[in-house]
């Protein structure tokens, strides 16, 4: 299982993106909890940073696609504006011990 990195190198209210063999993916930390997501969005499946690490809007409340402008909750990935509304990102199962994220395969 891939290694990405210790949970404090993600401040609170932010993001960071990781490509993996299998493809990119990122971590949202909010609230002390984590998130993580495949890096791609349901209606293109472009990659929705703008910048690296750069997933989440001008308040770092939701996750934004850089491509059209989508906004998705932190919490499950659902789309609540934009052409996806409705739709999901593809959340990534990862595993926590002693404070390091590893992650399964994608």
């Amino acid at each position: 299982m891939p290694k990405l990195c210790h949970i404090d190198d993600i401040a609170d209210d932010s993001s960071k993106g990781f490509e993996l063999k299998d493809g990119s993916i990122f971590a949202v930390k909010k609230d002390g909890q984590l998130f993580v997501y495949k890096n791609s969005c349901p209606h293109l499946g472009v990659e929705l940073n703008w910048q690296e690490d750069q997933f989440l809007d001008m308040d770092n409340t939701l996750i934004q696609c850089s491509t059209h402008g989508a906004l998705f909750l932190i919490e499950d990935g659902q789309c609540v504006a934009g052409p996806c509304m409705g739709e999901y990102l593809q959340p990534v199962d990862y595993h926590l011990e002693d404070g390091v994220i590893t992650v399964s395969s994608l």
